[in-house]
This record gives C-alpha cells, sequence and structure tokens, in this order.
C-alpha cells in the first residue's frame, strides 16, 4: 500500500512511540506493517532474530507490529563510545568506528544500504512507518542526509511533521520549520501532528489553525499526553527525577547513571513491582546508603565508566554498601568493572589499556574478538530468566565456578562472589520475567509481584494505538501514503 514518514520538529519530541502507536494501530486494521529508521544513535540496542543489533525502539516497533525485530528495520545504528567518536553498525554488525566529523562525510556512502533494507521492507508488507532521526530543521547536516530528509527524497516517502507542544514553542517550532528547509525538502512534508497536549485539545484551535495558515501544511491530529510511553522499554535517554525517600516497607534499588550507560531498559520491568522502588542516580549525587541492592548497569565504553564511578566517589559508596552487607548485580559492562582486572590490549574502546575493577567479583576481563549476539534463556536463583547477549570480551575466573545463569544451551554465564552477595551476568533482560524480579525480591527479604512486564508492554502499546484512532485521522495517513514509491 505505501509507507509514511514520521519527522520532528526536534529530538525527543516523542517520534519513536507515535510510530510504535501507529504501528499498532495499522496492525490492529489488519495489515501488514513494518518500522523502519535509515539511521538511530542510541546504547540501547536489541538482539534481532536474524543476529544482529538495531535501537531499541525498532525492537519496540517490530513488536507493535507483532513481528520479530529484524536487522532491515534499522540499517545504521551510532553507538556512542565517546563525545566525538561512535561505533558503526550496519545491517546488525559493526563496520567500525568514526569520528564525529568522519561521519558526516562517511555517511553518503551509506545510502544505498539503507536502501536495500528499506526495499527488502517493502517487498515484505502492505506499509512501512518509518522515523526520522534529530530534525529536518539542521539544515547545516542536509548534505549527505540519510536520516531524515535525504532518505525520504531517495525512497519518495511522504512526511508529516511532529511538533511537541508541551515543550512550548510549537507553533514557531512547525512554521520555522517549514521557514527554513530547501522548498524541495518541503515539498515532502504533507502535514503536522501535535503531541504531547495536556488539557481540552479545544484551547489549541486557534493555534492550529495558525499553524495550518502559516505553514501551507494540513494538520492529521492533536496527540494526547500518552501516559501508556512511560510502560514502554527506555530508548535512548535516561530521565532525571528527584529521588524521594521510599516509602515504609518499599525496597530501594539503585544504579548510577554513567556518562555512557547502554541498555538500562533491563531495569524498566523493576518500576511494575509495588515494593520496589529504582532509584538512578545521576553525577553529583552519591549512592544512598538505605539502598538493598546496588546494580552496575551496561556499558558503551568500560573502562571509561569506571573511571567515571571512581571520580564521582561511586566505587567508595559502592565498597561500603558491601561491607554493610547489601548486595550488588552487575550487568554486562557492570558485570565486567565488578572483576579485578579489565584489558584492552586492541584498543577496542579507545587507546589500548588495562585498568584494575572494583574487585568485589574474583574475575578478568580481556575485550576483544567477535560480538557475542544471541537470545538465551535459562535459570538463576533458582528461578526461569530469558534475554539476551550483547558483548565482546571474555571473562574468567575463579568465581566464574558459581555461574549467575545456567543456560538451557548447556552454558554457563556470569559470576557470584565466595559471600553470596556479588553477582555479574552478561545477560540482558534478566529482570523481565516475574518469577526472576521475584527470586531477588525475596533475596533482598521482600515480595515480587505478578506483573507480566511482555504483556504490561503490549497492553501499553494497544492504549497508545486506541488514543491515536481517536485522535489523529489514520485514513488520510493512508491515503496521502497510498503512492510512495519504494525506493526504486
Amino acid at each position: 500500500m505505501g509507507a509514511v514518514m514520521l519527522q520532528g520538529t526536534g529530538s525527543d519530541v516523542g517520534k519513536s512511540v507515535l510510530v510504535a502507536g501507529l504501528c499498532r494501530a495499522l496492525a490492529n486494521r489488519g495489515l501488514r506493517v513494518r518500522p523502519f529508521k535509515p539511521q538511530n544513535m542510541s546504547n540501547n540496542a536489541a538482539v534481532t532474530t536474524d543476529g544482529g543489533e538495531i535501537g531499541r525502539a525498532q525492537a519496540t516497533q517490530a513488536l507493535a507490529c507483532r513481528v520479530a525485530p529484524r536487522v532491515d528495520m534499522n540499517p545504521v545504528l551510532l553507538k556512542p563510545q565517546a563525545d566525538r567518536t561512535s561505533q558503526l553498525v550496519v545491517h546488525g554488525r559493526v563496520r567500525g568506528t568514526l569520528a564525529a566529523g568522519n561521519y558526516r562525510t562517511a555517511r553518503a556512502a551509506l545510502l544505498g544500504d539503507v536502501m536495500a533494507s528499506y526495499r527488502r521492507l517493502r517487498a515484505q508488507c502492505d506499509f512501512v512507518v518509518v522515523e526520522g532521526a534529530g530534525s529536518p530543521a539542521e539544515i547545516n547536516l542536509r548534505q549527505g542526509d540519510i536520516a531524515n530528509m535525504g532518505f525520504a527524497r531517495a525512497a519518495d516517502v511522504p512526511v508529516l511533521l511532529v511538533g511537541d507542544i508541551d515543550r512550548g514553542g510549537v507553533i514557531a517550532a512547525i512554521v520555522g520549520t517549514r521557514a527554513v528547509i530547501d522548498p524541495a525538502d518541503a515539498a515532502m512534508i504533507h502535514g503536522f501532528l501535535i503531541n504531547k497536549f495536556r488539557g481540552d485539545p479545544a484551547l489549541f484551535e486557534d493555534g492550529y489553525r495558525d499553524i495550518e495558515r502559516l505553514s501551507g501544511w494540513r494538520g492529521f491530529g492533536v496527540v494526547p499526553w500518552l501516559a501508556d510511553a512511560a510502560q514502554l522499554p527506555s530508548e535512548d535517554a535516561v530521565v532525571l527525577e528527584r529521588r524521594q525517600a521510599p516509602a515504609s516497607g518499599r525496597l530501594l534499588i539503585a544504579c548510577p547513571i554513567t556518562p555512557r550507560i547502554s541498555n538500562f531498559d533491563d531495569l524498566d520491568p523493576l518500576k511494575l513491582e509495588p515494593g520496589v522502588e529504582l532509584a538512578m542516580i545521576p553525577p553529583g549525587r552519591p549512592i544512598p546508603v538505605e539502598a538493598a541492592l546496588i546494580v552496575l548497569p551496561g556499558s558503551k565504553a568500560t573502562i571509561a565508566d569506571l573511571a567515571a564511578i571512581r571520580r564521582e566517589g561511586w566505587d567508595i559508596d559502592i565498597l561500603a554498601h558491601h561491607r554493610r552487607g547489601g548486595l550488588v548485580l552487575g550487568l554486562c559492562g557492570g558485570y565486567q568493572m565488578l572483576g579485578r582486572r579489565i584489558a584492552d590490549p586492541q584498543g577496542i574502546e579507545g587507546p589500548p589499556a588495562e585498568v584494575a575493577g572494583l574487585g568485589l567479583l574474583d574475575v578478568e576481563t580481556v575485550l576483544g574478538g567477535d560480538k557475542a549476539l544471541r537470545h538465551v534463556a535459562g535459570e538463576a536463583l533458582g528461578a526461569r530468566c530469558e534475554g539476551y547477549e550483547m558483548h565482546l570480551g571474555t571473562t574468567t575466573g575463579a568465581d566464574c565456578a558459581r555461574p549467575l545463569v545456567r543456560l538451557d544451551d548447556g552454558r554457563a554465564d556470569g559470576a557470584t562472589s565466595a559471600d553470596g552477595r556479588v553477582c555479574g551476568t552478561y545477560l540482558h533482560g534478566l529482570l523481565a520475567d516475574h518469577r526472576q524480579r521475584a527470586a531477588w525480591i525475596a533475596r533482598l527479604g521482600g515480595a515480587g509481584g505478578n506483573v507480566d512486564y511482555s504483556a504490561s508492554v503490549d497492553a501499553a502499546l494497544d492504549g497508545i494505538a486506541e488514543q491515536l484512532e481517536r485522535h489523529v485521522d489514520i485514513d488520510a495517513v493512508l491515503a496521502l501514503s497510498a503512492n510512495a514509491g519504494a525506493g526504486e
């Protein structure tokens, strides 16, 4: 049937959620739908069924379509490793490392990879919902663009522009985009959506008509604040909220936010537990002494993030927590940090280096080798678990003789300290199964709930789709995209 692309007036205007909701709404109408994002920049990634990795948002959007995630849904993924360098993943596999300046000149050569993935998706389905990145108004980045108008024009896909009214200035953001972009780019935009509206939409009627008059684009709807979006997996930003003292009887689980934190959606299932408070600790704040469990999350740059932990004094907090009898869990990069040593002889993350770890596990890690990308399942703490591996490096040592996870394929994963209070694993998604969460909460002296995380995400997608059906002219979206090109 066609395709449509949602671009934004800026980052974080809600494109990912709207794409997921539109995917689910169209799937509920009986259409075969696929998500597509030409280029993504995120350290939150997911393993696909065809053995690669894509952005977490595209995996969620695939779930919205009720299909398995595939590498073609996000052909170019940039994973920031430092302030000016990113790992380049193309079609699910690492292709190298690029500096910021190099990528601006190299990205045009990736358009062929992007178009090849898009054509394959178009051949598999009735409709493709495409997500842009950043904003087309960043005209300084237009040359060689593959994320927004560069793709839209190459594939001849109509565009809807999303504006975020919650942050203010939405009239100027949409009309200003029209004013600064190239006329040929502007011709690709067929209308706009207002997102994150709180209150009575009738109060914005005059502003809505002003945007139509000043931009020349028609409005396709005003989307209310979508509370269900909070139930979806975290994508590429941690929302920092002021931590309140835990309510009486609630267990506090603390996670420090390191500069290159990755796959922090591993912790999202804990938000479902009424007896648990999850505290994401930003730089400048200590890890609270009342924490029952400290989780060290994944990292795109383990050695650099370990140095950040020491700069913040969090290493002192973690060691003191352990001395008081507290539990510590390391996930992937966090697992590596808990060992005695981390070596990067090939300079995978930066200059070749070797550093001391936190020393809470008797293991050592050498970075290098092929990247492990696979879905796995097994048992930990006597309860079922499943998830995926996404890591470079090998971890060995005495504490590996007490693995945290016994995998169904016969392998053992992770390590446990002799006192049983420090554990590490390479398994992402460990806490998604309510039985596994209940086992951890029981170790902390609490009682876990019985909420199915996957079912809660699926219900949230249905809730978002229902709202879009009520507030967006989806029939008009289908009509304008009926003649979208297939990217030949």
